[in-house]
């Protein structure tokens, strides 16, 4: 069996990476096409397009649709070994189709693992280059526009602001209450707050404290004052695909911090985390559907296979889409959003195995 468990590994890969490859290069003729006025606009140098952009480009892409491909590689090649027989030929000698699983469930967790690495460790970074590249190069400036801004910033101390100006790092309408087993102490109002990056401190601008000591009061007036705040300007310039900058570790420490906030997002970044891990493990349940569906020899060869494989691939991706919904925007728990559709589809793929031809 090694040899044939060579063989099916081969073209289980050689077909990922050859599709996975054909689309690469497809996504980049047309991404330049749509870009290339701005490059040209914007000036950007060819090295940079080429190295910071789309070098990094690739891998994001990769693992965006490698459980898609890893379904169509297996429908395609197995459908192609079941119309010429070679199923039948290795069932009759004796081997066990759950025997027969095991060469592409090694090659699932290859690709299972490797996308694991790619949205956790590697993605990332190649990010960071990427986005800083279409910063300069391709968007325009982030003009940050949130109203009314409340949030915590550490146990007992709330901030607000009336609104942000991103561009000037200037806060307006600005107040800090700091409570002590659930009573005020103090409490820092300004009419605006102003970032200085050269001190790394907060400067406020007509200020007005009071201190509550039982039923003493301190009242403190100024013009202008330095302070530290446990907070930074970029945390105001942070939209949802800044998220996708930071490795496994940094979003698990960021999502703690926005909890503490009391951020209105953090389902979304909950419903992100989950999605690394779960999106992985969707290569092996797809795996376990595509195998099943075409090892059967049916009339209509390849074309019967990919039509029904696909119309499985969509109703997962459909699916996911609509639980994630349910998570960000009504009461569904992140983790099940996401691991629901793989739930419900390897116990699909565990019957189509048993209803398999033996």
């Amino acid at each position: 069996m090694k040899k044939i468990d060579i063989y099916i590994i081969k073209k289980f890969l050689g077909t990922f990476f050859f599709a996975i490859a054909l689309l690469v290069v497809i996504v980049i003729v047309f991404d330049i096409s749509e870009k290339i006025d701005d490059f040209i606009e914007k000036e950007a140098p060819l090295k940079e397009i080429l190295f910071s952009y789309y070098l990094n480009f690739i891998p994001y892409f990769v693992n965006l649709f490698s459980y898609l491909f890893t379904f169509i590689a297996v429908i395609f090649f197995t459908s192609k070994m079941a119309s010429d027989s070679e199923i039948v030929a290795i069932l009759s000698g004796g081997v066990s189709f759950w025997r027969f699983l095991v060469p592409y469930l090694i090659s699932a967790i290859f690709l299972g693992l490797m996308s694991f690495y790619l949205a956790n460790f590697l993605i990332p970074r190649t990010n960071k280059k990427m986005m800083a590249f279409e910063k300069v190069y391709h968007k325009n400036p982030f003009r940050y526009r949130e109203k009314d801004i409340h949030m915590q910033i550490k146990p007992g101390i709330f901030v607000y602001m009336e609104n942000f100006n991103n561009l000037t790092n200037t806060g307006y309408k600005f107040s800090m209450e700091t409570f002590n087993n659930n009573r005020l102490i103090s409490k820092l109002s300004a009419d605006r707050i102003i970032w200085d990056s050269t001190s790394v401190k907060w400067e406020v601008r007509n200020y007005f404290i009071r201190k509550l000591d039982g039923a003493n009061e301190v009242i403190t007036k100024g013009t202008k004052m330095d302070t530290t705040i446990n907070i930074h300007p970029s945390e105001f310039t942070l939209v949802f695909d800044d998220i996708k900058t930071m490795n496994f570790p940094e979003l698990l420490a960021f999502i703690e911090k926005e909890k503490l906030k009391g951020s209105s997002k953090s389902k979304e970044y909950e419903v992100e985390k989950h999605k690394r891990i779960a999106f992985p493990f969707a290569t092996l349940v797809l795996t376990l559907i595509g195998v099943s569906i075409s090892s059967r020899k049916m009339r209509g060869g390849i074309g019967m296979h990919l039509g029904f494989g696909m119309a499985i691939t969509f109703a997962y991706i459909m699916f996911l889409q609509v639980s994630t919904v349910f998570a960000t925007r009504g009461d569904l728990v992140p983790w099940l959003s996401v691991w629901l559709p793989n739930f419900i589809f390897i116990l699909l793929g565990i019957y189509l195995v048993i209803k398999a031809p033996k």
